[in-house]
């Protein structure tokens, strides 16, 4: 795959180069250490789910400067196949009890391991696939100047809830203005998000659309 070419950021502060890197170790790592005893039931309760083949999904995504990854997360669909050996829609693999994990965000704590790995960051763009890189334009592409993070600025302003190009012109305006205050907001206000379980997946969906490229500008 071809490097993504990702334009340049504005002059980096303190806390972009050294400050961001020490609030995620000091969140991510006693809310691993408080989260293991529901991170060990809800892997249980997993594996007891009648077609489900594992607990942990495994996937590469593309991470700060387009650099692969692989993210973790738990495994909220079935490995379901039809007669042809194909996997079902993800509708008919999703299951009450991941339905109630995705609202919850509960699938997502398996990633404050990618965090304390440097992988991603609590705050930033999500880290989407490595098919949509070369579907960016050069503004959009500019998401991959910060580490992903398992929130954002698109995530408490509509998470799967609103299109494609308004996450990454929330992303970019992320990236323009990172800043530990920011930071702080974003992550207090995601909780109120995740409680109310807003925007999980757009409306009439199981799971959000995938991504097909940006219209062309009328312009």
């Amino acid at each position: 795959m071809p490097a993504l070419h990702v334009p340049p950021t504005p002059a980096t502060s303190w806390y972009r180069r050294r400050g961001k890197r020490g609030l995620d170790v000091a969140v991510a790592l006693p809310l691993l250490l408080l989260t293991l005893p529901v991170l060990a039931l809800a892997a249980l309760l997993l594996w007891l789910q009648p077609g489900q083949r594992s607990v942990l999904f495994r996937q590469l995504r593309p991470g700060l400067h387009a650099q692969l990854f692989t993210l973790y997360k738990l495994q909220t669909m079935t490995e379901a196949r039809d007669a042809h050996g194909q996997l079902l829609p993800d509708a008919q693999r999703l299951t009450r009890l991941g339905r109630w994990l995705r609202a919850t965000s509960l699938d997502e704590l398996p990633q404050l391991w990618n965090v304390l790995r440097g992988d991603i960051s609590l705050v930033g763009p999500r880290p989407l696939l490595p098919e949509y890189l070369p579907l960016y334009s050069p503004e959009q592409a500019r998401r991959h100047a910060v580490r992903p993070g398992i929130t954002g600025w698109a995530q408490i302003n509509g998470r799967n809830a609103i299109s494609w190009e308004q996450k990454f012109r929330y992303d970019v305006w992320y990236v323009e203005r990172v800043s530990f205050a920011l930071d702080l907001r974003i992550l207090a206000l995601t909780a109120g998000r995740v409680l109310g379980a807003h925007g999980v997946s757009a409306p009439g969906q199981a799971t959000t659309q995938a991504f097909r490229g940006s219209a062309p500008s009328s312009e």
